[in-house]
């Protein structure tokens, strides 16, 4: 721990939002710490670089942007005469701050492959509960606030909601970063825009606008970004990827990777273990984009042809082709496919698995009916986005979208 002879009072240079001040000696002392410096070597976005080149900025900023913005909601809250203490504004920032600790390189591909059944959410309390032990119960509040178990409820609301400044950062941020310009939101009117009435987070009329284009940005960036089918197929082959590679290890068979890469690959962890076992979220706080990138381009050279292929494929921008679609794909496509890609690639019924596969991807830019964006009119009364916008599109926006997809090897001789 630093000393507190250090100047705490320290800026960051964001290149979103311009200067950010450290708010407090004690969210200086957590971005020290060694488990949250290790969100600058994990990309926010993934594997979403392979199709927006920019795209490679990380948790930590993300992190610090969120809690910046916490930091101007809370402000803004209390020139509206809110009453909001110190301690308060420090716990809801530090919850902020940490909100994403718990995400593993590649985020929601690790959660899929070789640390499974735990959330990152659950890993996220884990460690704030950890660090709240070391800072000798410095992050009580801040606790209570992200589990929503704190008295005044519009606090946990800013840290996750459907109006919460994680959102509000990473629409903002990732719309910055991969240039999709479609994402661009005014934050800093939205801020000012924002109130509390009966302990829930407010728009004030004048600012529903904005918060259609929030919605609508949202919506643009999940189908143009988030779920974009480049994006859908490379982390899905990697997802594949990391099984095999697990498969492999949990046989017996040697394989290279990090100290920290390889607990994971040779056991199954459960939930359980990451609440009792220290050691597991040590070696957790351990692993990162770099353990899976050099794993990867070691496994270029494996001889086992499902690990190198794969690795070989996302080294080097070799992707599969994906086909996209609103409908389910018919079992007799999917058939003669299989059958041919088979045949063309020399697989056995167990490789083909890794070689060809479909799912479903959906999303729902709204939930109306589910902590809503309310808007406040002049009147006192409060009514759901969707029953007070002019905009028909976005009563549409509640309803859920799903896409079918199926992945496969290019150069497939046609079998039609």
């Amino acid at each position: 721990m630093r000393g507190t002879q250090i100047n705490k009072r320290k800026i960051f240079n964001d290149p979103v939002y311009g200067f950010i001040t450290i708010p407090d000696e004690l969210v200086f002392d957590l971005i020290e710490h060694p488990w949250f410096q290790r969100l600058r070597r994990i990309k926010q976005l993934g594997l979403t670089h392979l199709v927006y080149p920019g795209a490679l900025h990380t948790r930590f900023h993300h992190s610090l942007g969120a809690m910046h913005l916490t930091t101007k909601a809370v402000n803004e809250l209390r020139l509206k005469g809110h009453d909001i203490s110190t301690e308060e504004a420090r716990g809801v920032a530090t919850a902020m701050l940490l909100h994403d600790i718990g995400h593993g390189p590649f985020s929601h591909t690790l959660e899929n492959s070789i640390v499974t059944g735990i959330s990152h959410e659950t890993i996220s309390l884990i460690f704030m509960h950890r660090l709240n032990k070391m800072f000798d119960g410095k992050l009580e509040l801040a606790l209570h606030i992200f589990q929503n178990k704190y008295p005044k409820g519009f606090l946990h609301k800013l840290v996750s909601g459907q109006f919460d400044m994680d959102r509000l950062d990473y629409l903002k941020r990732d719309s910055f970063f991969t240039g999709v310009s479609e994402g661009i939101i005014n934050y800093e009117r939205l801020l000012n825009m924002i109130d509390v009435h009966d302990d829930n987070l407010v728009i004030e009329s004048k600012g529903i606008y904005s918060a259609e284009k929030f919605i609508t940005a949202r919506r643009l960036m999940y189908w143009q970004v988030y779920l974009h089918k480049t994006v859908l197929v490379s982390e899905f082959m990697l997802m594949r990827l990391l099984k095999r590679a697990k498969q492999l290890r949990m046989a017996g068979e040697k394989l290279f990777a990090t100290p920290a890469l390889d607990f994971f690959l040779k056991r199954d962890i459960s939930e359980k273990q990451f609440l009792e076992d220290p050691s597991v979220l040590e070696h957790f706080s351990r692993l990162d984009d770099f353990d899976i990138f050099t794993g990867m381009k070691v496994w270029t050279g494996h001889p086992d042809k499902i690990l190198s292929t794969l690795s070989k494929s996302l080294v080097n921008r070799r992707l599969f082709r994906i086909e996209l679609q609103n409908t389910p794909f018919e079992p007799d496509y999917l058939k003669k496919l299989s059958a041919k890609i088979q045949q063309q690639f020399s697989l056995t019924d167990q490789e083909l698995d890794y070689f060809v596969f479909h799912n479903e991807t959906s999303n729902c830019t709204y939930q109306s009916g589910h902590d809503n964006i309310n808007i406040l009119f002049k009147d006192g009364s409060i009514v759901d986005i969707t029953e007070a916008s002019d905009e028909l599109n976005i009563s549409l926006l509640s309803k859920p979208v799903t896409k079918y997809f199926l992945c496969y090897p290019k150069g497939v001789v046609s079998f039609v």
